[in-house]
């Protein structure tokens, strides 16, 4: 039996697990909803996000187990992620045409951000003399892959869930030295396309129980304290070139996005830079009521 996720009703559509054939490799949409539900809101996913720990967010623990098996084998036939990564999955300048799961922006060629007659950027760590020194909201589109998360993490079925990597480093190189331990630890985040402020990363504890099975409670968390204003907006400069690029890519008057750039401490492809996206397409009459 299969299921027509073309108009991204699938909140509407929840097929039964035995209605589902459960396969190997990476989840298809149909699989995510039966057998992997979403265990966390979009409130509680922009909720960890704002906490200051970007550990909180998590892969579904069953799909995790299917992810570490795949990855064995992965790494026995590309040497590694990032040759994988590298050398297959990312079509470095092209839309992503490889991925199992939908994006509503697929054809959308107007903010797709990459070109279809791109130069060939060699796979290798060689780039060109004149290339930026890191990640800015102007970066070449060969330099870029945006895809869906073949892997995501535990969204609800009507967030998307992408990654948008480059050859560059995403972070800027001149920190200010009372900031740059502090977006080591703990990466950067952002949001765009809400009406209202994102939580307060004090309403976390009244979150915590949907993380009981990862075992999180408040004293385990690894985040910085609240710095001073100028601190504050220091921060929010470093992180404002990503989210500059994100909003001409996702529409604010049509979607609503959290953003984050892990901490080394949580890549789990640290060789390769890469930038998560959590979007949610608003509702028609959310977009019938936008400015």
């Amino acid at each position: 039996m299969s299921f027509d996720f073309g108009a991204f009703d699938a909140v509407a559509i929840s097929p039964k697990p035995a209605e589902v054939p459960l396969r190997t490799g990476p989840p298809t949409k149909e699989e995510l909803i039966a057998h992997y539900p979403a265990k966390f809101t979009w409130n509680q996913l922009k909720t960890f996000v704002n906490s200051g720990d970007l550990g909180l967010l998590k892969r579904d623990k069953k799909l995790q187990v299917r992810y570490d098996t795949w990855a064995k084998g992965i790494k026995g036939e590309y040497g590694s992620i990032v040759n994988y990564l590298r050398d297959h999955r990312l079509q470095w300048g092209k839309p992503d045409k490889i991925s199992l799961l939908p994006s509503r922006l697929d054809d959308d060629n107007d903010t797709n951000h990459v070109s279809q007659n791109s130069s060939s950027i060699p796979t290798d760590t060689q780039l060109p003399a004149d290339t930026p020194s890191y990640f800015t909201a102007d970066t070449p589109s060969e330099l870029i892959s945006i895809i869906m998360n073949d892997w995501p993490y535990s969204v609800p079925a009507d967030i998307e869930h992408s990654l948008i990597w480059t050859k560059l480093p995403i972070i800027p190189p001149d920190l200010h030295p009372s900031i740059a331990p502090r977006v080591a630890q703990d990466g950067l985040w952002g949001f765009t396309g809400a009406s209202n402020p994102p939580p307060s990363p004090s309403t976390l504890p009244a979150c915590l129980p949907a993380l009981a099975e990862w075992g999180v409670t408040m004293d385990k968390l690894v985040r910085s304290e609240k710095g001073t204003d100028e601190e504050e907006e220091l921060v929010r400069e470093a992180g404002r070139e990503i989210d500059l690029f994100i909003r001409r890519r996702w529409s604010e008057r049509e979607w609503e996005t959290a953003w984050f750039v892990n901490p080394p401490r949580l890549q789990s492809v640290p060789g390769l830079a890469h930038i998560h996206v959590f979007a949610r397409h608003k509702l028609p009459e959310e977009i019938a009521g936008a400015k």
